[in-house]
């Protein structure tokens, strides 16, 4: 018996309509869809009635599932003729794990296929109203794992260099970055971040629930802290954060522009300086 496909898919930030054309049609075709928490209940409403779900990220007893638990039914399903999704937010190989599938399929001999998404760490701020890159305020930007502890002795991250590299003008993007804000901005500052650099957290991009807080290295853990964040939520460091009041002066005024899904409920910022 010839083995099935296992599709390793991006769904892109949560509204089903920013997944691609074939992300859909895959999801479509497929016996059997594994997906992980962070997928929204609104692509998983859009998947047919027909295909089995299964949520990967816990076993039976709560733990949080291994990447070998979560690979192993994969290879099980594909050597039995199944074509299978492995169905992630945002993008499969962004901070998602799908470079390790990838290299666990091909050492099983499963053929499979990696389907890019719209990673959130690009649409989180975008659907916001800002933009990662701006000709007037970022030239360049630069995205880190949200669960890397500054604190940290032996970091992977160099924060200095972070540090330096939002100093210089540029973008500073942490998917996940909600878990420690504290210890980010405080890294940030002791590499010479000023304290009224411009920072925003986005939660739910792109969701009906979305909403966003904005303010400064210095104001924006008590902001976050007093409104309560929560994964999956995006934070952007620099000075394109700026442009959000702008963009939001536009819509207030009565322009036509619109964001996929809401933002604190009528589309303005929650705290912004």
């Amino acid at each position: 018996m010839r083995p099935g496909t296992v599709y390793l898919v991006g769904a892109g930030p949560g509204d089903p309509e920013l997944m691609t054309v074939k992300a859909r049609r895959v999801l479509d075709g497929a016996a059997v869809v594994y997906h992980d928490s962070l997928v929204s209940e609104a692509v998983i409403e859009s998947i047919p009635d027909a295909t089995r779900l299964v949520g990967v990220d816990e076993c039976s007893d709560g733990e949080r599932a291994s990447q070998a638990e979560i690979t192993r039914p994969l290879v099980r399903r594909a050597t039995a003729g199944e074509d299978v999704v492995r169905l992630r937010s945002g993008d499969p190989c962004v901070f998602g794990r799908g470079g390790e599938e990838a290299e666990h399929l091909a050492s099983a001999g499963i053929p499979f296929e990696i389907v890019p998404g719209v990673t959130g760490a690009v649409a989180g701020p975008g659907v916001a109203g800002i933009p990662p890159t701006h000709r007037d305020h970022a030239s360049s930007v630069t995205v880190v794992t949200g669960y890397e502890d500054p604190t940290e002795e032996h970091s992977a991250l160099d924060w200095t260099a972070l540090a330096r590299s939002v100093t210089a003008g540029g973008t500073l993007i942490i998917p996940m970055g909600v878990a420690r804000p504290s210890d980010t901005v405080a890294a940030l500052r002791e590499g010479g971040v000023d304290p009224g650099t411009p920072v925003a957290v986005v939660e739910d991009a792109s969701r009906a629930s979305a909403f966003t807080v904005t303010g400064t290295t210095e104001t924006i853990t008590d902001r976050t802290r007093e409104v309560g964040t929560d994964p999956p939520a995006v934070t952007v460091v620099g000075d394109v954060v700026s442009v959000r009041d702008r963009v939001f002066e536009f819509l207030h005024a009565g322009g036509t522009a619109r964001q996929s899904g809401g933002t604190a409920g009528d589309g303005s910022p929650i705290s912004t300086e």
